[in-house]
C-alpha cells in the first residue's frame, strides 16, 4: 500500500511539472547564431585574397609581396623593385571587386642585383629588336637615300630652272625647294617602312613649333628675304638707274639677297635693306628722259613784275640745253612787304644734260638778263638810328659813303652742262658690275615694273 502511494504521488509531480502548452519548435536552442555569417565573410576574403595572387602571379615581378585579407581590407606586405611597380599594385589592387579598403606596407626593394635585372632584361630585348628590325632599316636608308638622290639630281639641272625662274635667285630657291621636298618625301618613305608614321606626326608637330619660334625670332631676317624675292620678280629699277629710296639718291649698282647698292654721288656705297626698299617711296629719275628744274629768285617789290617773269621765261627758253616741250614757266610764288618770289622751270634731257650744273647756269643766266633790263634783288639792308635827346645840327654831316669800284661785266656766254660726271659713275657702275663672284638680281633685260 505504502509502495502504490509513492508511484501516484510521483505520477502527479511529473504532470504538475510539464508545461501547460504544446511545444514550439523554435523554442528549441539551435546553436550560435552568428557562426553562419562569419563563414561566409571568411569565403568572401579567401576568394578577394586568391584572385589578388592569381592576378599578380599572370603579371610577375611580384613574388616578394604576400596578401592578406580581412572583413575586406587587402593588407600587402613586400617589397618590389621599383616605386613605380608599388603604385601600379596598388592601382590594381583597387580594381578588385570586393576590395573594402588597402593597406600598403610595399617597400622598394634594396638589393642592387635585383634592381639590376630588369633593366638588364629591357636592354637585352631591345638589342634583339634592333637586331631584328636591322634588314628593315637597311631597306628604309636605301629608300630614302634613292629619293634624295633623284631630288639632288633633279636641282642640279640647270636648264628647267633658269628658263622657268625670272633670275638666279629665283632659280636657286626652287633648286632648294626642290631638295627639301626630296628629303621630306625620303624621310616620310623611310618611316613607311619602318611602320613608324605615328613618330613622323610627333616630328612634324614638333618641327611646327619650333619653325614658329624660329620664325618670331628672325621675322626681320625672313622679311628681308621676301622682299628680296618680291623686288627680284618685280625689278622697280634696273643697273645704272638714278634712283631716291627712302631719302637716299645714287646710282643703282646692284640688288642681292639681303640688300640694294646704291652709288652715292660722293662715289660712296649705300646700303638699304631690302625688306626697307619694299616698302619705301622709290623716285626713279631714270625712267623719263625728261626732268624739270626749278629754282626762285628774289627781287625787288618796285619791279615790273609782269615784265620779269615773261624775261624769266624767254631767258630760260633759249638756252640751247633747254627742251622746246614742254616750255619754260614762271610764276610769282609770293610777295613780301619789300620783295616778290618768282619760281622759274624748265625741262632738260637728263641723260645728256647735267641736272645740277644746269640748274646753276640758269640761275646764272637769268640773274644777268635781270640786271640788264634793270630789275634789282631787293634791298637788304636797313637802316637803324638810335637819338637820346634832339639832334645836335651845329655838328657836321657824316661824310658821305665811298662808292665802290666797279664790278667788271659778266660774260653772258653759256657754260656747257653736259653730263659728264654721270658718265664717269656710270663706268664705275660697270667696273663694280663686272665683278662675277658677286651676287647680283638685276638683269637689264628682265621686264620693269
Amino acid at each position: 500500500m505504502t509502495i502504490f502511494l509513492r508511484h501516484c504521488l510521483l505520477v502527479l509531480a511529473l504532470c504538475l511539472a510539464l508545461p501547460a502548452g504544446p511545444v514550439r519548435a523554435q523554442d528549441t536552442p539551435s546553436g550560435p547564431s552568428g557562426s553562419i555569417a562569419t563563414e561566409n565573410n571568411r569565403a568572401i576574403d579567401a576568394g578577394i585574397a586568391v584572385r589578388i595572387r592569381e592576378i599578380l602571379g599572370e603579371i610577375g615581378g611580384y613574388e616578394d609581396v604576400t596578401v592578406t585579407v580581412a572583413e575586406g581590407v587587402v593588407t600587402l606586405r613586400g617589397t618590389t623593385t621599383t616605386a613605380n611597380d608599388a603604385t601600379a599594385l596598388l592601382n590594381l589592387v583597387t580594381r578588385v571587386e570586393g576590395v573594402v579598403a588597402i593597406k600598403n606596407e610595399v617597400a622598394e626593394t634594396t638589393d642592387l642585383r635585383r634592381r639590376l635585372n630588369p633593366a638588364v632584361a629591357r636592354f637585352m630585348t631591345r638589342i634583339q629588336q634592333t637586331l631584328t628590325l636591322l634588314p628593315l632599316a637597311a631597306i628604309a636608308m636605301v629608300a630614302f637615300l634613292t629619293v634624295n638622290t633623284i631630288g639632288y639630281l633633279i636641282a642640279r639641272l640647270r636648264w628647267p630652272w633658269d628658263r622657268l625662274a625670272p633670275n638666279a635667285f629665283i632659280a636657286d630657291l626652287y633648286r632648294q625647294l626642290i631638295q627639301i621636298a626630296s628629303a621630306i618625301g625620303g624621310v616620310v618613305m623611310a618611316l613607311d617602312i619602318l611602320d613608324a608614321s605615328a613618330f613622323l606626326s610627333t616630328i612634324l608637330g614638333a618641327a611646327g613649333i619650333v619653325g614658329l619660334a624660329i620664325g618670331f625670332a628672325v621675322r626681320d631676317t625672313v622679311e628681308n628675304y621676301i622682299a628680296s624675292i618680291v623686288l627680284s620678280v618685280r625689278q622697280p629699277f634696273r643697273p645704272n638707274d638714278t634712283v631716291d629710296i627712302a631719302g637716299e639718291e645714287g646710282k643703282v649698282i646692284r640688288l642681292n639677297s639681303r640688300a640694294t647698292i646704291l652709288l652715292s654721288y660722293d662715289g660712296n656705297h649705300i646700303r638699304i635693306p631690302n625688306a626697307t626698299v619694299f616698302k619705301a617711296r622709290i623716285i626713279n629719275y631714270t625712267e623719263n628722259a625728261e626732268r624739270r628744274l626749278k629754282f626762285s629768285v628774289r627781287i625787288d617789290a618796285g619791279n615790273d613784275l609782269h615784265m620779269a617773269r615773261l624775261l624769266a621765261v624767254e631767258t630760260m627758253q633759249n638756252l640751247p640745253f633747254m627742251l622746246d616741250v614742254p616750255v619754260a614757266q614762271a610764276w610769282i610764288e609770293t610777295i613780301d612787304a619789300g620783295a616778290v618770289e618768282i619760281v622759274v622751270t624748265g625741262w632738260i634731257d637728263q641723260h645728256k644734260t647735267s641736272i645740277l650744273l644746269a640748274r646753276g647756269e640758269a640761275m646764272r643766266q637769268v640773274k644777268i638778263a635781270f640786271d640788264g633790263a634793270g630789275i634789282g634783288a631787293p634791298d637788304a639792308t636797313y637802316a637803324v638810328q638810335i637819338t637820346q635827346g634832339p639832334p645836335d645840327l651845329s655838328q657836321d654831316r657824316a661824310p658821305a659813303p665811298t662808292p665802290r669800284p666797279a664790278r667788271p661785266a659778266e660774260s653772258a656766254e653759256v657754260e656747257e652742262v653736259a653730263a659728264v660726271n654721270e658718265g664717269v659713275l656710270e663706268k664705275m657702275i660697270a667696273a663694280e658690275r663686272g665683278r662675277d663672284e658677286i651676287e647680283d638680281l638685276l638683269r637689264p633685260d628682265a621686264r620693269k615694273e
